[in-house]
């Protein structure tokens, strides 16, 4: 009996496409907090950077693909974004997303939960 579902590129798209439109969300609920929730913005940005990233070059229809791919923007040594107010905290949320996303990616699970983010 195979208990490992196979790999749906379809279903990791769709889970990066809502996780990308939440994102966007997170940041306008934080920028109308104002200047205490310039960490949650920060989150949210790193949030919509990683799924924007990991959108790029269509690396979804393939497990292997889409883990190197994760690996590689892991392997970057700082990320750019405009609007954030402190890079160091947006740099460390966007290698956590990009972690908890690569273990989604190893164990294969995780992606058919669009509803919210914590598997």
């Amino acid at each position: 009996m195979n208990d490992v579902a196979a790999w749906d590129g379809g279903l990791v798209r769709t889970w990066l496409d809502r996780r990308l439109a939440a994102a966007r969300l997170n940041q306008a609920a934080a920028d109308r907090r104002g200047y205490g929730a310039e960490g949650d913005y920060d989150a949210a940005a790193a949030e919509e950077w990683v799924c924007r990233a990991l959108q790029v070059g269509g690396h979804a229809d393939d497990a292997a693909a889409f883990a190197a791919h994760i690996k590689t923007l892991l392997g970057q040594e700082e990320y750019r974004a405009t609007g954030i107010h402190d890079d160091l905290r947006f740099d460390r949320n966007v290698r956590a997303h990009l972690r908890k996303i690569a273990k989604m990616t190893k164990a294969n699970e995780g992606f058919a939960n669009t509803l919210r983010y914590r598997t």
